[in-house]
């Protein structure tokens, strides 16, 4: 596709056609599950814990072993045998593995893994590995993690905190003292997460030759975990090659999460003795790759009257999940320097704790630490509007950084690069509305509708100084183990022979436009267009420049990534620059580079490119003196100004800092408690703007992402430590229907600290979206705190008080049974009408013949006694299914009037035990009514499937029971009332056995 030249000769700046799109939009794109695999490649499935907390008695894989196709199943054990554990960040007693030793602590982990050669025959197999598990009290909440009486995670530890820290910069406590107010606000931002299309996939290979691993694996980076890894193989880093796939499906950080199963593949390949593949399922998604920390901040202000903010005051409780898995706790320092945000604050105090419960372990996500210190920090300027009776933008402006003050180092060390907030926000507030948005909420309000206004300004890091995460230790630990810091990105450009150009980076693509981007800045260094330039993205650790620091994250690709490549073009140029003066006989500062020609001030007197590219390649001793060759220059690119924490643990955390002033109209359904967006004006500052329709769809998606963390999205744990979210039926994601197009405008202050002048731009949303909806939402009900997701049942009870008592009472539930940890009660009852004799139906019932023929699923129903039996079924629920085996018994037989079913079932759904009593009564018509009650308790993946998933699927397979027994019996039909929701499950379970 050609592209006309635009007008300034420049292609950065233009919004060219993505040259990715043409194969991804046509299903030509090449993600890992596309790759060919060698021959003789098996196929991974992984067992996974039921439990929240557990410890592991035994694990029985015969039957596993014994399916035909299996090859090997990995345990614990092998991983010992063949590892070692991942590094922990932190100066502490802990263990990390990638998968259970000994015990469980978060329901998802991996337990054992089957390789078969299919994956087919690997999930059956899983259905074949018995394990014996002895529940323990799991802990949810971080704060009640660090009481002293919480279940423990990890016994060398000794308790469940992992690090804690306080800082203090300038002197809050004489701020605090002399301020006519304090005001302070108490947050839990909840666990969310990113589901990018294409799920985690790992292909490995062990080369026992080598002793080393060839991976190849949709991983984000940074590049830092290779040595992590390296480490957990036991291999030196040059016997891990790691490689990424051409393209990816999205990441928004997860993929970084991946580490710990490329060590655990990686050990299936060389246990089995042939390479493993794995392609990650949306369940095991949901369950087992990372989510964002989750945490609990108490944040007090020392106020003026005139709303001006003099102090600061940071309480954080950092919820890493079950495991310390690096590069955690990054999540919650990576802000450390933006603790002010956008704001002019000298004196702050911090303390931050991190904490371990039995949930699935943290990692990065979209927006990385900023959404936590955000939502804390603009609640909080919203809170001191309304304490104070102040307009909400008027106490945002008085507290901005002044312009003349950049490049500003906030109290906490961070040093802000460019910016003036005053101007971007005066272009907002002008050219975004503002005036009709406040008349628009006035007229709402004259009509008695619920209409608010909400207002954020923030501060968004891009390119991390990976010496930031190394505040979490005192500067006296720091000292002892080294200086860290610092970014660094490379980029190669090689020339061939015809004088071709191809540019290599060490940053893995995951819709960012990589292709495009780079073409544009190296054609514009050339004089070439972008169709010139061939951009090579995938990574190959053997064989490519890269640094720890490579990958792609921090919003790094625009500042550092593409400034590489401008430096390793102008390197390159300057070389070519000095063989076209010789050939040219000209001087090398009379040297242009234009529409694919190289001339010395007048076009006439030129050569085409490729004929000064190629000269190193056909004609070394033609050239220049000083000039040893122009094939290839890799340019590795680091910013002085990310120095290490000093000791006075200032942190200058990142190296650029855009701007964000974001501002939103809702509106509350009055009888729903439904939240609209009516209008969302989103401003962005990120310096010099490379391609616009990419930075407006970085934007855009950013901002899709912030509403659903905003309304819709947690990841829900049981108190148990079961998971209450594990399929997108109960994990809710933004569609486009629920996602208004905001207004983005830009106002552009190029950062002096980056080759091209561009900051990240991307994950800013993620971190001023959810405060601005909810101070919106606040506004709207004048109402003090607002829990994120906003839902409408809590908004509900704002509107219309707490729900009524039901006119009817409801049906009392039998007693529960007794439970253990790790198992939730469940409880219930229904009944059904069939047109046959009391006697018949109970004949039935108790004929493992007839049940075989009417249970769904049913495999196999045994008679062990008169009143025993065993079966086996596979059930399903939505996406998830699995093999149960059961055993039963039958007391209190009353024929044929009831019965009593005791028993229990045990499969990779999970498990479950109790009973339920039949009764059988004749109706008016000569038929029989089956009543039923039972209780149970489960545990398990059953417990994670959602309550609409759960809800449907129940009723279909009950039905579906009823129905056929009702057809055996001769004819009639069901008429169940069945409440709950996970209860319809277990109950089906009761009745088919």
């Amino acid at each position: 596709m050609s592209v006309a030249a635009p007008s300034d000769g420049k292609w950065v700046g233009q919004s060219l056609p993505r040259v990715e799109d043409a194969a991804l939009l046509t299903g030509r794109g090449r993600y890992i599950d596309d790759l060919p695999v060698a021959p003789g490649t098996l196929h991974a499935a992984i067992l996974r814990s039921p439990h929240g907390h557990a410890t592991i008695e035994a694990i029985d894989v015969a039957r596993a072993l014994a399916l035909p196709g299996v090859a090997a199943v990995i345990t614990g054990d092998d991983v010992k045998r063949y590892g070692s554990s991942m590094v922990v960040g932190v100066k502490a007693p802990l263990d990390c593995w990638p998968i259970a030793i000994d015990k469980v602590r978060y329901f998802g982990e991996p337990v054992a893994v089957v390789v078969a050669e299919s994956r087919y025959i690997a999930e059956d197999a899983l259905d074949r590995i018995d394990v014996r598990y002895v529940p323990l009290p799991a802990v949810i909440d971080p704060v009640a993690a660090l009481e002293e009486d919480a279940p423990v995670l990890h016994e060398r530890l000794g308790r469940n905190l992992v690090s804690e820290r306080a800082f203090r910069y300038g002197d809050p406590e004489a701020a605090f003292a002399a301020a006519p107010h304090r005001i302070a606000i108490d947050v839990r931002y909840p666990r969310n997460a990113c589901t990018p299309i294409e799920t985690y996939g790992v292909i490995a290979e062990y080369d026992p030759g080598l002793d080393g691993y060839d991976v190849t694996a949709n991983f984000q980076g940074p590049f830092s975990i290779h040595a992590v890894m390296a480490r957990a193989l036991k291999v030196p880093g040059n016997r891990l090659r790691l490689r990424t796939p051409p393209d990816s499906g999205g990441s928004f950080g997860v993929k970084q999460g991946i580490f710990p199963y490329v060590v655990l593949v990686a050990i299936a390949a060389r246990v089995a003795g042939r390479p493993v593949k794995w392609i990650e399922d949306r369940l095991e998604h949901l369950m087992g790759s990372v989510t964002a920390t989750n945490r609990a901040v108490t944040l007090a202000a020392a106020v003026e009257a005139d709303g001006r903010i003099t102090a600061l005051d940071w309480d954080q409780v950092e919820d890493t999940g079950a495991h310390l898995r690096a590069p955690e706790p990054a999540t919650l320092y990576r802000m450390h320097g933006n603790m002010t945000g956008a704001y002019a604050i000298r004196n702050v105090a911090i303390r931050n704790r991190v904490v371990l419960t039995n949930k699935m372990p943290t990692g990065l996500n979209r927006g990385f630490g900023g959404p936590q210190v955000y939502f804390a920090l603009e609640r909080l300027v919203h809170r001191i509007a309304t304490t104070l009776k102040l307009d909400p933008l008027d106490v945002i402006r008085r507290n901005l950084i002044p312009a003349e003050a950049f490049p500003y180092r906030t109290a906490t060390g961070a040093l802000y690069d460019s910016g003036n907030y005053q101007e971007a926000i005066a272009a907002a507030v002008q050219d975004g509305g503002l005036a009709d948005l406040i008349a628009r909420r006035d007229a709402a309000r004259a009509e008695g509708r619920i209409y608010g206004i909400g207002y954020t300004a923030a501060v968004e890091p891009s390119v991390s100084n990976m010496g930031y995460i190394t505040a979490v230790l005192t500067p006296e630990e720091r000292t002892k183990a080294g200086p860290k810091n610092g970014a660094q990105a490379s980029a190669t450009i090689s020339l061939d022979a015809v004088g071709s150009v191809s540019v290599h980076v060490s940053s893995t693509p995951q819709g960012q436009g990589h292709r495009t981007v780079l073409a544009q800045v190296v054609a514009d260094a050339f004089g070439l267009t972008p169709a010139d330039v061939r951009v090579v993205t995938e990574v190959d650790t053997s064989r490519d420049a890269w640094s720890i620091a490579s990958g792609n994250y921090s919003s790094r690709f625009a500042p550092a990534v593409a400034g590489a490549a401008r430096i390793a073009a102008e390197r390159l140029r300057a070389k070519l620059a000095a063989i076209a003066a010789k050939q040219l006989d000209a001087d090398l500062e009379d040297i242009r580079f234009d529409k694919g020609r190289v001339h010395a001030g007048d076009p006439e007197r030129s050569l085409a490119f490729g004929r000064i590219a190629s000269t190193s390649h056909w004609a070394p001793g033609e050239l220049p003196q000083g000039i040893e060759h122009a094939i290839r220059e890799t340019a590795f690119w680091t910013p002085p100004e990310l120095t290490a924490p000093d000791a006075q643990d200032n942190v200058n955390s990142s190296l650029c800092h855009g701007f964000i002033f974001d501002f939103c109209g809702v509106e509350i359904d009055r009888e729903t408690a439904a939240v609209r967006i009516d209008k969302y004006v989103t401003m962005h500052d990120c310096g010099r703007i490379l391609h616009p329709g990419m930075v407006a769809g970085q934007v855009t998606g950013g901002f899709a992402h912030a509403v659903g963390a905003a309304l819709l999205e947690e990841t829900a744990y049981a108190p148990d430590g079961s998971l209450e979210s594990g399929t997108l039926a109960d994990y809710l994601i933004p569609t486009v229907m629920e996602t208004p197009e905001p207004l983005i405008l830009h106002y552009e202050s190029p950062s002096p600290f980056t080759p091209l002048g561009a900051k990240g731009v991307g994950e800013g949303n993620c971190m001023s979206t959810p405060a601005c909806i909810a101070n919106a939402v606040a506004d709207a009900l004048g109402i003090e705190d607002v829990t994120l997701p906003i839902r409408s049942s809590v908004l509900a009870e704002h509107l219309h008080g707490p729900e009524p008592e039901p006119l009817r009472p409801p049906r009392v539930a039998p007693p529960a049974p007794a439970t253990k940890a790790g198992e939730r009660v469940l409880t219930g009852e229904g009944e059904a009408v069939v047109v046959a004799p009391r006697q018949q139906v109970w004949n039935m019932l108790l004929d493992p013949d007839v049940l075989m023929s009417i249970i769904p699923g049913a495999h196999g129903v045994e008679k062990v006694s008169e009143t025993k039996f065993t079966a086996d079924v596979t059930l399903g629920v939505g996406p998830v299914k699995s093999r149960y085996s059961a055993d039963i018994e039958l007391s209190d037989l009353d024929e044929p009037n009831g019965v009593t079913l005791t028993g229990g079932t045990q499969g990779a759904l999970g498990f479950g035990k109790g009973s339920g009593r039949i009764t059988l009564t004749e109706t008016e018509k000569g038929g029989t009514r089956i009543g039923y009650t039972y209780q149970a308790a489960i545990g398990g993946k059953v417990a994670s499937i959602g309550g609409r998933l759960l809800d449907g699927a129940a009723r279909v397979v009950i039905g579906q029971f009823f129905e056929a027994l009702a057809r055996k019996a001769g004819g009639g039909s069901g008429r169940l009332h069945v409440p709950g929701f996970v209860k319809r499950l277990l109950a089906m379970i009761g009745i088919a056995r």
